[in-house]
């Protein structure tokens, strides 16, 4: 299971919300050298979300998402406030690897269908649920519709991935929904990353056990309950259970 470390970006610098909560900040400075901090300890990938896109519905931190690429030698997928086909252009022309897609896709499904066909294997669907259900516009809204009923929408398309984040548990430190995570594992023949809570070794493990594709981890790096190295050690030694007949 891939473990991509996680930087997000508001007014240029590496930040943390609480529950995706623009007031319960933390700031932790450079997103540059904290992206050359997680590949110095391991890292093979990077997820980074502008979260001022995110909420303002257009590319903001773009300075510092370019700075971020620039200075790496890792892929790097970004997420937040990508909505237009100009979007796509600018942030694959900076050299990023993925870009995920929430909001647009799910008001504008068509939309994202024809740029999933026309990029294939490069963008990927950002679902970000709050009890099940899809928060779009920087988790500020909550609509009806289920995340694993997003995620079938799209199952005839070549998206490169689903991100699925528990807003609920994200940067609270209080484990990942694996439960949540399972069910939409099996939901979907797409690869599924998982998102939000990540704390412990063991919640490594439990995703990996699904298994998951991916695992991003946030706060937990930031705070040091969880090192990257034995994220990466947790992941390589989980014993996955072998696949029903």
């Amino acid at each position: 299971m891939l473990i991509l470390p996680a930087i997000d970006l508001r007014g240029g610098q590496a930040v943390r919300l609480k529950q995706g909560d623009y007031n319960r900040e933390t700031v932790y400075g450079d997103p540059v050298e904290m992206a050359q901090r997680w590949v110095a300890a391991g890292g093979e990938y990077l997820h980074l979300v502008d979260l001022d896109g995110a909420r303002d519905g257009k590319l903001v931190n773009q300075a510092a998402i370019a700075s971020i690429v620039k200075a790496v030698d890792v892929p790097c997928e970004l997420g937040g406030g990508i909505r237009d086909e100009t979007t796509i252009k600018t942030l694959l022309d900076l050299g990023l690897k993925r870009l995920v897609v929430g909001t647009k896709a799910l008001k504008e499904p068509d939309w994202f269908r024809q740029q999933c066909t026309k990029h294939p294997g490069v963008l990927a669907l950002g679902i970000d649920a709050r009890d099940g259900k899809v928060a779009t516009d920087g988790w500020l809204e909550t609509s009806e519709t289920s995340a694993v009923d997003l995620a079938n929408q799209f199952k005839d398309v070549p998206v490169a991935a689903i991100i699925y984040t528990d807003i609920s548990r994200d940067g609270m430190l209080q484990g990942a929904n694996v439960a949540a995570m399972a069910d939409m594992q099996q939901a979907t023949r797409c690869p599924v990353i998982a998102s939000g809570g990540v704390t412990t070794t063991e919640d490594v493990v439990q995703l990996a056990k699904i298994p998951m594709d991916g695992c991003i981890i946030g706060r937990a790096l930031y705070e040091n309950t969880l090192s990257l190295q034995a994220a990466l050690e947790a992941s390589a030694n989980a014993v996955v259970p072998p696949a029903s007949p």
